[in-house]
């Protein structure tokens, strides 16, 4: 079977290469096998760890200290109708290089938000982990959450907090600038987008661990977030989504507070714009990163996911470089942040048509970030060549 991508209608990228997610992996576990260690061995969770932030902080831990790591993540597998999902693929390849490299690497498949996962969870910390973690990384981005107490399943929303606004954005299918709309927000939009997106599932996971006694001495944890700059400040800080970072970071407060007898800490991590699942279908924000990733490149400063994270996390995390803000979270957007960046940003963003985006802007370099979210045009892999499916069906997490 030989596999093209197939976008739909919204820029969904319908079936995965397998080959290429693994070409994928590998190129973020030998960028890290290329740097120094940042810490001593760690034993890892990371809630939401089959792509994006997730995975990269997986490979970074693993690789930058040798940590052994749990993945829960809830990723559709191989069926008659598709190949299953990057994520599957991208689980299966990280489990099996970091078991050749001699680490643990464990998958848990399923809802990350029910009591269940959470119990299984920490049945294997307790059998596979000498009953401790030392870090958990919060990284979930799912439209649709259930309540474990109340059973009630709740959605989120991308609204507007302030009344409706414009919000074109890039059809990545047809590769055209479409116009757009952010519809006003009810309280009930902003509630139910807090209830998904929002701080509760993260109070759940650690509190949950804490009463279960797998939390070590020192023990950190961190759910990433974006804030936003002026291009996308009507999307984000302006929008339900902004809310439900606000509610984020005070349960960061409350959890930091919670982790004291175990000298322990807790905080927002406000990470640079890249393309992920979940941003690539942002309003606005293709526009904006195609913008900032031209400015940002011919300045040096820009980071892919991986760099981001081996950043923060070797200078931020467990290095003496943190960068905070006034509400505490800690910043490696930093330079994406920088005041000479965005003004050079804006001014690309302000001239961006449907006819010249491609031309102004690093178009090519977003879209084939988006491409290589699922396997596709990775340097080295041949897509020409036929897949043996049967093979790969034998393959589990």
């Amino acid at each position: 079977m030989i596999v093209k991508p197939e976008i739909m209608r919204g820029g969904l990228v319908k079936n995965p290469h397998p080959i290429g997610c693994k070409a994928v992996v590998e190129k973020q576990i030998n960028y890290m096998k290329s740097l120094p260690k940042f810490s001593n061995k760690k034993r890892a969770l990371i809630i939401g760890g089959s792509s994006g932030y997730g995975l990269a902080s997986r490979i970074a831990l693993a690789y930058g200290a040798d940590a052994d790591t749990i993945s829960v993540s809830f990723e559709p597998g191989v069926n008659d109708k598709r190949l299953g999902s990057a994520g599957w693929w991208n689980n299966i390849w990280f489990k099996e290089q970091a078991e050749k490299d001699g680490l643990i690497a464990k998958n848990i498949i399923g809802d990350a938000f029910s009591d269940e996962v959470r119990q299984q969870t920490i049945d294997m910390i307790k059998k596979e982990f000498d009953g401790k973690i030392d870090i958990l990384i919060y990284s979930l981005a799912s439209p649709r959450r259930t309540d474990p107490k109340t059973g009630i399943t709740h959605s989120s929303v991308l609204k507007s907090t302030v009344g409706e606004i414009a919000a074109p954005t890039l059809d990545l299918n047809k590769q055209i600038i479409v116009d757009g709309k952010m519809m006003a927000a009810t309280k009930h939009d902003i509630d139910e987008t807090i209830k998904v997106m929002g701080g509760e599932d993260w109070q759940l996971w650690i509190e949950s661990l804490k009463e279960a006694g797998v939390l070590a001495d020192g023990f950190k944890t961190t759910a990433y977030s974006y804030d936003g700059a002026d291009g996308t400040d009507a999307i984000y800080k302006k929008g339900t989504i902004g809310a439900a970072k606000r509610h984020l970071e005070k349960t960061a407060l409350t959890l930091n507070n919670e982790l004291h007898d175990l000298q322990g800490e807790a905080f927002v991590t406000v990470a640079k714009a890249l393309v992920t699942k979940a941003s690539a279908f942002i309003p606005l924000f293709p526009l904006y990163g195609c913008a900032l990733f031209k400015v940002m490149k011919e300045l040096g400063t820009h980071e892919n996911t991986i760099e981001q994270i081996d950043r923060f996390m070797r200078d931020m995390l467990y290095g003496n470089k943190r960068i905070t803000d006034e509400v505490g979270r800690v910043r490696p957007d930093n330079l994406e942040m920088d005041d000479n960046t965005q003004i050079l940003t804006n001014a690309i963003m302000s001239k961006m048509t449907s006819e010249n985006f491609k031309e102004i802007s690093d178009f090519a370099g977003f879209y084939q970030d988006f491409l290589e979210l699922n396997g596709f045009n990775v340097a080295g892999v041949n897509y020409d060549a036929s897949i043996d499916i049967d093979t790969l069906k034998s393959k589990q997490p």
